[in-house]
């Protein structure tokens, strides 16, 4: 921990984040989508839940061919959501409250409908073409061999030419040219006018991917289609720590702005560049127990999540970041299923096994991420027909199932379990019609378990998961033990126990033990020291078997121990 003792305290370091899917959160003009209206009413639960940070999945004018990550006017709002009175509105009321509003920043890509493809399509040899990668074909076929994050080529003609215009994620989604220093400008422009609005910060979407072989050689095709991932160029690919320090020092470091990067494709040496002192991003997200589901072929054929390797990947990531900086960790967000239902066995569904998940996640070193709904305990939803999800990505991954033989039930269960529509269901705020969302049609089905999960219900139950969670949050918040929590050391324990996850947090004055039994049979453990005091218990009386020298938890119990220094 040398590395890090001495680090400069910034003002994010002690904060809780709290993700917002506008469109899912509350509606209140009764069109069946969110909007700003509904995120300012909320701020007081948010406040009571003790966030700081609030990111805001994109909000900006869209066709939302992806759900707004296909930004038509980087200065707009969507009038889905709102008005740009009422998000300066938004911003000064979590100022008011001592909260924070971070935006989604997408800049590998924009829409097709942006002015500047408008353009560049209008004059395939112009200034604005330079903006995108317009490349000529190769013997009638397209420059190289790449599929797209969403399937299918990254190549789309350019009508009318003998051209392709690259996009790594959907054809309405051209990748905008990082090469061009004009483009970089404008970019950089806009991402200071947010700035001086008076945002703190921002969640920078797929930022890996701007970074291109100018070349697009092909690569060794990996699937049938005779195609190759488009991630195979970007992981070959040098230079995108000069981009992202040029980014840094024309745009958030002149603002001391806090900035979430969403990294996949870093290569294992870069962590220091990325989050150390002097890093690209303040933060990335941990992603490291999300890709043990990560299929060779596709969400049909992910493997089961299995607690041993969930727990490693867990304790490895937290033991090579502390030598640097800090990761956001996340148990799901807008692009994953939900977290109880991916991370934690049939049996361990429950309120119990709720809090348990929540609690060994909060409570590691990092920024807490926490996702709307997450604090219900909100789970996947069921789906009856690939006609009922919105997602471009199920969707492909369905057809994907399909033809590597799946029946039509065993594709809609991949889905079932995997589609990040699971996510994107609306926010449950009552047991009263459609959940208290929406008095209209909600965009998106609605998961039928909101009469039993629901935040009204929860608010008037002491044991519940949301007033957990606000224990939890303030408890790790806690003028006591901030310091241990944030800056303290992250030392995993009982690694050789079955279904144990547990780990010390330390510093010099306090040692903190968190431990859990993720298994269905009671657990007891040797304890290292003494008790000094009970922090914490997921359990309905709060009582804890414990004695001098040992520690039983029975399935799906978790408790938060100080213990004495050693």
């Amino acid at each position: 921990m040398k590395e890090v003792d001495n680090m400069e305290k910034k003002w994010w370091h002690d904060k809780v984040a709290y993700q917002i899917y506008p469109k899912s959160f509350l509606d209140t003009n009764g069109d069946g989508i969110g909007d700003l209206r509904g995120i300012i009413s909320k701020l007081d639960y948010l406040k009571k839940l003790g966030i700081d940070i609030i990111w805001l999945s994109p909000i900006y004018k869209s066709p939302f061919v992806d759900q707004g990550y296909d930004i038509a006017d980087y200065y707009a709002i969507a009038e889905e959501f709102g008005t740009m009175e009422e998000f300066d509105e938004l911003l000064a009321e979590a100022k008011k409250r001592d909260m924070h509003i971070i935006m989604d920043l997408v800049i590998n890509h924009c829409s097709d409908k942006h002015e500047w493809f408008q353009k560049a399509l209008a004059d395939p040899d112009g200034e604005y073409a330079d903006y995108f990668y317009f490349r000529t074909g190769k013997n009638g076929n397209p420059p190289s061999n790449y599929r797209s994050y969403f399937g299918g080529n990254c190549w789309e003609p350019v009508p009318g030419t003998d051209k392709y215009y690259f996009h790594m994620f959907a054809k309405e989604q051209p990748d905008l040219n990082w090469e061009n220093p004009k483009l970089r400008q404008k970019l950089y422009d806009m991402i200071n006018w947010w700035l001086e609005k008076g945002l703190s910060g921002f969640r920078i979407d797929a930022i890996i991917n701007i970074k291109k072989n100018l070349e697009f050689p092909d690569f060794e095709p990996d699937g049938a289609d005779g195609l190759a991932g488009c991630w195979k160029m970007v992981e070959s690919v040098d230079g995108v720590g000069e981009l992202l320090e040029d980014l840094k020092k024309n745009t958030f470091q002149k603002y001391d702005a806090f900035t979430v990067g969403e990294v996949f494709n870093m290569k294992e040496d870069e962590l220091p560049e990325f989050i150390g002192e002097n890093g690209h991003f303040s933060t990335i997200f941990d992603f490291s127990a999300h890709c043990l589901s990560d299929g060779e072929h596709g969400w049909y054929d992910a493997p089961k999540m299995e607690f041993s390797k969930w727990r490693k990947a867990i304790f490895q990531s937290q033991m090579e970041t502390q030598k640097y900086g800090f990761k956001a960790n996340i148990i799901e967000n807008h692009d994953e299923p939900r977290g109880v239902s991916r991370f934690l066995p049939a049996y361990a569904q429950t309120p119990e096994g709720t809090k348990m998940l929540g609690t060994v996640n909060l409570l590691l070193r990092g920024i807490p991420f926490i996702y709307q709904g997450q604090e219900i305990g909100m789970k996947n939803a069921k789906w009856n027909s690939i006609d009922e999800y919105d997602d471009i990505s199920t969707k492909d991954q369905y057809q994907i199932a399909r033809k590597a033989g799946l029946s039509d039930q065993e594709a809609l269960e991949v889905c079932n379990r995997m589609s990040r529509d699971n996510a994107r269901t609306p926010m449950q705020w009552t047991s009263e019609e459609n959940a208290g969302f929406t008095k209209g049609t909600a965009w998106l089905k609605i998961n039928p378990d909101y009469k039993e999960i629901n935040v009204e219900d929860q608010e008037n139950d002491p044991d519940s998961v949301l007033n957990y969670y606000r224990k939890l949050v303030a408890l790790r918040k806690s003028d006591e033990f901030k310091n241990v929590f944030t800056y303290g050391e992250f030392i995993p324990e009982y690694e050789e126990m079955d279904h144990i996850q547990a780990f010390y947090r330390k510093d010099a004055t306090t040692r903190i033990l968190v431990a859990a039994n993720f298994g269905t049979d009671a657990a007891g453990i040797e304890l290292k020291g003494d008790v000094k005091r009970i922090l914490l218990s997921n359990q309905k009386d709060e009582t804890v078997d414990c004695t001098k020298n040992r520690l039983n938890l029975k399935s799906c119990e978790v408790v938060v121990l100080e213990m004495e220094m050693e």
